[in-house]
C-alpha cells in the first residue's frame, strides 16, 4: 500500500507540472495574408498580417511570423518561406525598413501575447515617422515590416513555479540562436544585399534591416550575430587592409535588459576600447539597453551564473584604452557571472529621463516633433565625442568620458524611470528612443548626403 500510494502521489504530482506546461505548438497555421485594422483580433492563425487603418493611413505596415521549436530549429519551414518570399517580392518593387523582433523569457507567439502588441504599436508609430520624414526631405518612402521570431519562452504557466523556468529558458534561448534564427536573419540579410545590388551605380538602396532581442531574445540574437559582428569590426567597409567604418549585421542590433553573460560581449568591447576615434561617417552597430532597476538579469542571472561557473578558472586581464591612454583591468571572474548590461567596464553611455522622479508618460509624441528631434540628434551624433550629450524626447543619452566619440557599440545603462524592471519596455520615451536610434542607423552612411538631407528638411 505504501508503494501504491507513493506511485499515486508521483503520478498527481507529474500530471499537475504537465498540466501547467506551456505548449509546444506552431500558432501561425496559415500563410495567406490578412489585410486588416484589427489584426489581432482578425487575424490570429496568419504569419502573415497587413495593417491598414483608414484613420492612420501613415501608420500602415506588414507583419510576418516565424515561429522556431525547443530545439531551435524553424518550426515549419512553409511558414518562414511563405514570409521571406512575400519580402522579396515587396522588396523588388519597392525599398523596406525591416525590422526583427525576438522575444524574451515567458513570451511567445500565441495571439494576445504582450510583447506582440508592442511591437505592432512601434511599427505604426515607425511608419508614420518615415513617411513624415519622407515627405520633408524628398526621400523615397519605405516600407515598414516586421518580422516577429517566436519561441517558446516560457516551458511552465503555474504561479511560482514558472519562475523557477529562468535557467531552462536560459539554454533553450542559446539553442535557439545557434540554430534556425542564425538561418533566418541571414536571409533577411540577402534581402538587403539583392536590394542593394539592383540599386547599380547608386551604390546602394535604402532597405535597412534591424535586430531587436528582449531578455533571452537579446541572447538569441547574440548567439546568432556575435562572430559576425566581431568580424565586421576587423572587415570593415573601406578598403581591405584600412581601418574605415565598422560594419555590424543588418543596419543595427538592439538588446533590451539581455540576459546573458559580459564576457561573451569582451571581444567587441575590447576591441572597440582600442580604438580612439572613429569616422564621421560611422553609425551606430549596436545597442545594448538594461535598466538599472532589471533584477532579473542584476541580481538573479550572477547568482545561477555563480554556480554554473564554479569550476572555471578566470584571471584579472589588462587593456589599454585608446581615449584616455590609461590602463583598465578586467575580473574575468566577475565578466563571466554578471549580465553584460550591469557589467561597468563595458558601459558607454547612460540614458536618463528628463522629466521629474516619479513622474509617468503614457503618450506618444506627436508626429512632427519627432521627425524634427530626429534630425537634432542625427547631427549631434555626427559631431559625437567623449562625454557628449544627445537629447531625445524625454530622455538624454550621456557618452562616458572613457568611450571614443561614435564609438559604434552603445552599452547603455537605463534610468529605472524609463524601464521600470525586466519586462516593462513599453514606456514611450523608450519606444520613442529606439525608433529613433532605428532612424539613425537606417541613414546614409555618405556623411554630405546626410547633412544634404537634414538642410533640405529644416529649409521647409
Amino acid at each position: 500500500m505504501h508503494n501504491s500510494g507513493k506511485s499515486v502521489t508521483l503520478i498527481l504530482v507529474a500530471a499537475f507540472v504537465f498540466a501547467g506546461c506551456t505548449p509546444h505548438t506552431l500558432y501561425r497555421t496559415r500563410t495567406d495574408i490578412c489585410v486588416s485594422s484589427q489584426p489581432e483580433q482578425e487575424c490570429r492563425e496568419q504569419a502573415l498580417q497587413e495593417f491598414k487603418d483608414p484613420v492612420r493611413p501613415d501608420a500602415d505596415y506588414l507583419l510576418g511570423f516565424i515561429e522556431f521549436d525547443d530545439q531551435g530549429q524553424v518550426f515549419e519551414r512553409k511558414q518562414m518561406d511563405a514570409v521571406l518570399n512575400t519580402l522579396n517580392e515587396q522588396a523588388a518593387g519597392k525599398d523596406l525598413l525591416m525590422v526583427v523582433f525576438v522575444h524574451g523569457w515567458k513570451h511567445s507567439a500565441a495571439p494576445g501575447d504582450g510583447n506582440i502588441e508592442t511591437f505592432r504599436n512601434g511599427l505604426a508609430s515607425l511608419s508614420e515617422l518615415e513617411s513624415r520624414i519622407s515627405r520633408e526631405t524628398g526621400a523615397q518612402e519605405r516600407e515598414v515590416v516586421g518580422i516577429y521570431l517566436g519561441w517558446r519562452g516560457g516551458s511552465v504557466t503555474l504561479p511560482g513555479v514558472k519562475e523557477l523556468t529562468f535557467w531552462d529558458r536560459k539554454n533553450t534561448a542559446h539553442k535557439v540562436g545557434h540554430g534556425g534564427v542564425t538561418e533566418v536573419v541571414s536571409r533577411l540579410e540577402q534581402v538587403r544585399k539583392t536590394k542593394d545590388a539592383m540599386a547599380g551605380e547608386q551604390g546602394r538602396s535604402r532597405t535597412r534591416l534591424v535586430v531587436i532581442g528582449h531578455s533571452f531574445g537579446g541572447a538569441v540574437v547574440y548567439s546568432a550575430l556575435s562572430q559576425i559582428l566581431t568580424t565586421g569590426f576587423v572587415d570593415t567597409v573601406g578598403p581591405a587592409g584600412s581601418s574605415t567604418d565598422v560594419r555590424g549585421f543588418g543596419d543595427l542590433v538592439v538588446l533590451i535588459n539581455p540576459a546573458f553573460e559580459a564576457t561573451l560581449f569582451a571581444p567587441l568591447s575590447n576591441m572597440a576600447n582600442e580604438r580612439a576615434t572613429y569616422f564621421p561617417g560611422q553609425l551606430p552597430v549596436i545597442a545594448i539597453l538594461t535598466s538599472e532597476a532589471d533584477d532579473a538579469t542584476k541580481r538573479a542571472f550572477p547568482i545561477g551564473r555563480w554556480f554554473s561557473t564554479f569550476f572555471e578558472k578566470h584571471r584579472m586581464e589588462t587593456r589599454k584604452n585608446g581615449v584616455t591612454g590609461a590602463n583598465e583591468v578586467i575580473d574575468q571572474g566577475k565578466s563571466n557571472i554578471i549580465a553584460v548590461g550591469h557589467f561597468d567596464p563595458y558601459r558607454t553611455h547612460v540614458l536618463r529621463a528628463t522629466g521629474e522622479p516619479g513622474a509617468e508618460v503614457r503618450e506618444q509624441p506627436v508626429v512632427a516633433d519627432s521627425v524634427d528631434r530626429f534630425f537634432e540628434l542625427s547631427n549631434r551624433w555626427d559631431n559625437d565625442a567623449p562625454g557628449s550629450v544627445i537629447e531625445f524626447e524625454g530622455s538624454v543619452l550621456e557618452r562616458t568620458a572613457n568611450s571614443a566619440g561614435r564609438n559604434p557599440y552603445l552599452v547603455i545603462r537605463v534610468d529605472k524611470q524609463l524601464i521600470p524592471d525586466h519586462n516593462d519596455i513599453d514606456d514611450p520615451r523608450i519606444t520613442s528612443f529606439i525608433r529613433q536610434l532605428i532612424l539613425l542607423a537606417g541613414q546614409s552612411e555618405n556623411l554630405e548626403e546626410r547633412q544634404l538631407l537634414r538642410t533640405r528638411a529644416l529649409s521647409k
